[in-house]
């Protein structure tokens, strides 16, 4: 298969070309942090400029495409809600509308934090809530592609993994403090089901080979405060987990509204493949495995400039 995958120097985008490449022919498209590899051919894009969508599709000629390019820094959106709209909105309309032309199939990269996280444990079926101009406008998204394309697949994601940059995730956060001996916090009162980007890869692949349409939640069947998330990993990587310091989200100084409680239910989508999704454990394992065979210095050796 011919893929796809917008956003392709995010902690996401990157991970899912360097793992569907193994099988298949893999394009993604990068705007503001060019990447040098031979892995996968990188198109250099602003997706936002009229007919740059029409220009990508016509090019690559894909069977999926895998959107994950957006605007997910919540103080960046608030500091920038017409930024946030274009990217998280109005560029997925533009994607799905082409995409459904075309004949090719997409998925659609979306996030828990449609939801106000004041009861967790959310189904497909649950009525979203968003809290703030990130989770707005990724809702706005969603429904925008769900109009354009009846056939797309909307994921809800929560993630962590290794990124170019070495500072995307709250792993790497964890991770690089700890490391230096540094004390953190780690938010008792906010939980989540983060699941490995490069699980997120294989998940997607097979639901596109299943030819699933429509909304599902995309993440790990385990979920946990992101304290307790500090501390595992602490103990994956024999670090100590003694500096990473017990606090609500309220006393965090963070300025966007963060929701306490992104618990989503999996079931749909692990009774439509027939198997339970990954466990973090699972994933820990994997994102420790990965350490040690240098896949983040790999990573980091990808980035131009």
């Amino acid at each position: 298969m011919r893929i796809l995958i917008t956003g392709a120097s995010g902690l996401l985008g990157l991970n899912l070309a360097l793992e569907t490449t193994r099988r298949h022919t893999v394009f993604g498209t990068v705007n503001h942090h060019p990447l040098k590899t031979n892995a996968f051919t990188v198109i250099q894009a602003n997706l936002l400029v009229p007919g740059a969508v029409e220009r990508l599709l016509d090019s690559t000629q894909p069977d999926w495409v895998i959107h994950c390019a957006a605007l997910a820094n919540l103080d960046a959106c608030e500091a920038n809600p017409l930024l946030a709209q274009q990217l998280n909105t109005e560029l997925p309309r533009t994607l799905a509308s082409h995409v459904a032309r075309s004949g090719a199939r997409l998925v659609h990269v979306s996030t828990d934090s449609v939801f106000d996280g004041l009861r967790g444990d959310y189904s497909e079926g649950d009525i979203p809530t968003p809290v703030g101009e990130y989770s707005r406008t990724k809702l706005d998204g969603e429904l925008a592609v769900a109009a354009a394309d009846p056939m797309a697949i909307i994921a809800r994601v929560n993630l962590f993994g290794w990124s170019l940059t070495g500072n995307r995730s709250l792993a790497e956060f964890f991770f690089n403090n700890l490391s230096r001996h540094k004390q953190v916090m780690g938010f008792m009162d906010v939980f989540f089901c983060p699941l490995l980007a490069n699980d997120l890869a294989d998940l997607f692949v097979r639901m596109l080979e299943k030819n699933l349409t429509g909304l599902y939640h995309v993440v790990s069947s385990e979920s946990l405060s992101k304290y307790e998330f500090g501390l595992r990993l602490a103990q994956r990587f024999n670090l100590d987990g003694s500096l990473i310091n017990p606090t609500s989200v309220t006393q965090s100084g963070l300025k966007a509204t963060r929701s306490p409680n992104l618990t989503l239910r999996s079931d749909k989508l692990a009774s439509a493949l027939g198997e339970s999704l990954p466990r973090l454990s699972t994933g820990l394992d994997k994102f420790y495995t990965l350490y040690q065979q240098g896949y983040p210095h790999m990573l980091h050796s990808l980035e131009l400039g």
